[in-house]
């Protein structure tokens, strides 16, 4: 080993960096080479609606119309003026003239418009006739036929059963603020208030490239291993609303670590599984500070303190460790956060589940310990509307390397920094994080 090497092996971490730090020097390096004249650092792009499901809008919406555009009826029955329906009863009921009905072009014929003392079938959701100003519901009338009359047995007020322009949404008003990760129902409303197009934040695009001579696609023979992390990290980045492209395992050679990591540059992210710590195989943080700049190496958190984060030509790369729970941790805490920043907003918060620990979690003060547990019902009589109904046991297996202790488990619980672990019985928040995009 070479004097260099000696030395970066034979140091270890020294300095790690506290997590939120880490994340503070990181965010700074995305967000400050952005469009100049977009809060996107990705950009922005315009596409149907139908299609915008799960984006960002890239500018604030207003309604372009009024929602409903029309005066319409608010259920089956018959538009009537007001006036006419004063006084009547199931005793003494008004009698109307039916209008005669307009041609039928959607299959429920109605009149264009009604004169005082007339009266026209409605459906619901159909125009109002020109002339009325309420819906005598159908279960309160008698129709006439054979003679062309209505008997109504209920008085109706003006504006009664009836849905008036804008009563949903009015024209110009505010809708979403930028930044919005539209939803299915959005799409509706976005439609019906006027747009077919809208403007969001383009998908950041991620290369993931899995390093390690050990690494195969299948059938490992001795000394080597299936190569899982890339495929868990791009699943998430697509997960999390990028386009990830999913690259060929690199050997550890510096001059293959470097093709790569340029090759994807034209991506807005580079991320890279394996070979991130001090050891005599860990050459990304070399390479990345050759190419670029280190921004930060070894992060107070585990599992998966040698995490290195770097710049390369305006570029976020980030080298996540090999062991496939450490990938994961930093993928959550690292990656997640950066496609958000690059749309122009922040990572929502996980959602949690209250639970009693079942035992004790340590942890190292200085160290963001991220324990895997399993959730279990407590029985009935040993919860209450104070008490947790779930229990989280801790998973046995909880080596950084042991990838089921991740994907058997039902969350994570966090020890926060400050904090040398958790004793059993307290209740801790259980973060599901797998859950929410």
């Amino acid at each position: 080993m070479e004097g260099a090497d000696r030395e970066r092996t034979e140091a270890g971490f020294k300095v790690r960096t506290p997590v939120d730090e880490a994340r503070r020097i990181l965010q700074e390096a995305v967000t400050r080479d952005g469009d100049a004249d977009s809060d996107v650092p990705c950009g922005t792009e315009t596409v149907d609606v139908d299609r915008a499901d799960g984006r960002v809008l890239a500018a604030p919406i207003a309604a372009a119309r009024d929602v409903p555009h029309y005066r319409r009826a608010a259920m089956d029955g018959y538009a009537v003026r007001a006036a006419d329906t004063f006084g009547a009863s199931d005793r003494s009921p008004e009698v109307l003239r039916l209008a005669e009905p307009a041609a039928d072009t959607d299959g429920h014929a109605t009149a264009d418009s009604i004169a005082p003392g007339t009266a026209a079938r409605v459906h619901t959701g159909s125009a109002l006739p020109e002339g009325a100003d309420a819906v005598v519901m159908i279960e309160r009338v008698t129709e006439r036929e054979s003679v062309g009359e209505l008997e109504v047995e209920d008085a109706v007020a003006e504006g009664e059963n009836v849905a008036p322009v804008g009563e949903d949404i009015e024209a110009e008003q505010h809708l979403y603020d930028a930044g919005h990760r539209l939803r299915p129902s959005d799409l509706g409303l976005l439609r019906s208030a006027g747009y077919g197009r809208v403007a969001v934040a383009q998908q950041p695009t991620v290369g993931v490239v899995p390093t390690g001579e050990e690494l195969v696609a299948g059938d490992p023979g001795p000394g080597e291993v299936i190569e899982t992390n890339g495929l868990t990290v791009s699943r998430l980045a697509q997960r999390w609303g990028a386009r990830a492209t999913y690259r060929d395992v690199v050997t550890d050679d510096p001059e293959s670590l470097r093709v790569a990591i340029q090759r994807d540059l034209t991506k807005d992210v580079v991320v890279t599984t394996g070979g991130s710590s001090v050891g005599e195989r860990d050459l990304l943080p070399e390479v990345i500070d050759d190419l670029g700049e280190v921004l930060v190496h070894g992060v107070g958190l585990k599992p998966g303190h040698p995490v290195c984060l770097g710049i390369v030509e305006e570029t976020p790369v980030l080298a996540l460790p090999g062991y496939p729970v450490a990938c994961i941790v930093n993928a959550v805490q690292f990656l997640r956060p950066v496609l958000r920043w690059l749309e122009g907003t922040e990572p929502d918060p996980h959602p949690t589940t209250r639970a009693r620990l079942e035992r004790k979690i340590p942890s190292e003060p200085g160290t963001r310990t991220f324990a895997r547990v399993q959730l279990t019902a407590r029985d009935a009589d040993e919860s209450s509307h104070d008490e947790p109904r779930y229990e989280a046991v801790p998973t046995r297996a909880s080596g950084s390397g042991v990838l089921s202790s991740v994907a058997l488990a039902d969350g994570w619980v966090i020890v926060d920094d400050d904090r040398e672990g958790i004793p059993a019985g307290e209740t801790v928040p259980v973060e599901t994080w797998e859950i929410n995009p």
